[in-house]
């Protein structure tokens, strides 16, 4: 298939045409449609790019493209949109990694704000987690479109195939290869949200006072600590890995004032002067301890900060 094959993918016979001039009522249709699945569209973006920004303007490509179809010809508007939408993210997850390699330090996903009850879909929660994304990271481009359809959205085989320009039995390779790959990367059991709440407000609790020891007891060994601050702002421009080397970076926080948040579907840290945000603190937690910190400050990664963003399956 072609660079603008969604064009008729899904399509009965016709595409969109130029200059194409929609029935009465056929824009309203096309518009609730869209929005419809909007949230659905946008977490498959975010979840591949691991940047609301950038999904927001996939959104917007999805956008033109949909409102140039003939959509009295589309069969399945669900379908069609997340072909196109997974097509447009590929293309801009492609341009992200050229950029990602002249960031300053490392780099973390932009974090989204979060409503409560998205932390009840298990499975949506663990897909847009700081960790999980993490994760994704270290897939191909196509890969990660893959295992996103195929295991957070339960696309089918041959769908997947045609948002991809694969044959079915190689996104079936590419998929198993996929989940080998998260499987052996991502925490080995799951933890509830209120193990991570509670290991979070005991944290704050032993950052706030001082209370090294206690801190030294919570993390692990080889815990991880990953500072974004894009050139903009000071962080570590290397991970800081070990406990004692972690927790001597945050003896330095002890005048700080966390307050708790639902980011990415997880319960986290929000560090703020004045009404501004001004780190975003998510973690992982392996077996009652925390094994990765991963630390947002970025400012241009936090403008989400101050609104919930629709996530959705």
């Amino acid at each position: 298939m072609g660079e603008h094959s969604e064009r008729v993918t899904g399509v009965t016979g016709r595409g969109p045409r130029p200059g194409h001039r929609p029935r009465p009522g056929e824009t309203d249709a096309a518009t609730e449609a869209f929005v419809s699945h909007r949230n659905l569209l946008f977490t498959v973006a975010y979840e591949m790019l691991g940047s609301a920004a950038d999904a927001e303007d996939v959104l917007q490509e999805t956008w033109l493209r949909w409102a140039d179809v003939d959509h009295t010809a589309v069969r399945d508007p669900r379908a069609f949109l997340v072909r196109v939408t997974t097509r447009q993210a590929l293309t801009r997850l492609r341009t992200l990694r050229r950029r990602k390699e002249s960031y300053v330090g490392p780099w973390l996903p932009e974090p989204l704000l979060t409503a409560p009850d998205v932390a009840e879909d298990v499975e949506l929660a663990d897909s847009v987690s700081m960790a999980m994304l993490l994760v994704l990271e270290t897939l191909s481009p196509t890969e990660r479109a893959v295992f996103v359809l195929r295991d957070v959205f339960d696309l089918g085989y041959d769908e997947i195939a045609q948002a991809v320009d694969k044959k079915p039995a190689a996104v079936r390779q590419i998929a198993h290869r996929a989940r080998t790959h998260v499987a052996a990367r991502r925490p080995r059991e799951a933890v509830s949200p209120a193990q991570t709440r509670n290991a979070l407000a005991a944290f704050q609790q032993a950052v706030e006072t001082g209370d090294l020891r206690r801190l030294l007891d919570m993390i692990a060994p080889d815990v991880v600590l990953l500072t974004d601050g894009g050139g903009v702002v000071r962080a570590a421009l290397e991970p800081v890995v070990g406990a004692e080397a972690v927790a001597d970076v945050l003896s330095g926080l002890t005048s700080a004032t966390f307050r708790p948040a639902q980011v990415n579907g997880q319960p986290a840290l929000i560090l703020r002067t004045g009404d501004e945000p001004e780190t975003v603190l998510a973690v992982r937690v392996e077996d009652g301890l925390i094994t990765g910190l991963y630390a947002v400050r970025n400012p241009e990664k936090l403008s989400r900060m101050d609104r919930e963003t629709a996530v959705g399956r």
